[in-house]
């Protein structure tokens, strides 16, 4: 069995190519994920008809959209969009950011 606990800066990781997920737990009850933006990286727009999705600003600073509206959040601060809610996040500063990304129950594998 994995650690039961983690620390995400320890696991962060960046690539030029595309934001990274880096998987700190999943289960068929929820996932929980580390998401590492550089400059300019973002997740698409998109929902998930049956979970909720929580984003926690861990580093940095990153516009989060949950439907029609959007905000910054500083590290801290959290952001949670309902089931069916689009959603999505993007790194509009200078400075690489992570967030703690919670998603309820885990989404069906494609």
């Amino acid at each position: 069995m994995a650690t039961p606990f983690l620390d995400p800066a320890e696991l962060a990781a960046f690539r030029e190519a595309k934001l990274t997920k880096i998987g700190l737990h999943a289960s068929a009850h929820m996932f929980c994920d580390v998401y590492c933006l550089l400059p300019g990286q973002a997740q698409k727009i998109h929902a998930h008809a049956g979970s909720d999705k929580i984003y926690c600003q861990l580093t940095g600073t990153a516009k989060v959209t949950i439907g029609e509206e959007q905000r910054v959040l500083e590290p801290n601060q959290v952001a949670v969009a309902a089931a069916g809610v689009a959603h999505g996040v993007e790194n509009v500063s200078v400075e690489p950011c992570t967030l703690l990304v919670v998603m309820a129950p885990a989404p069906a594998p494609h």
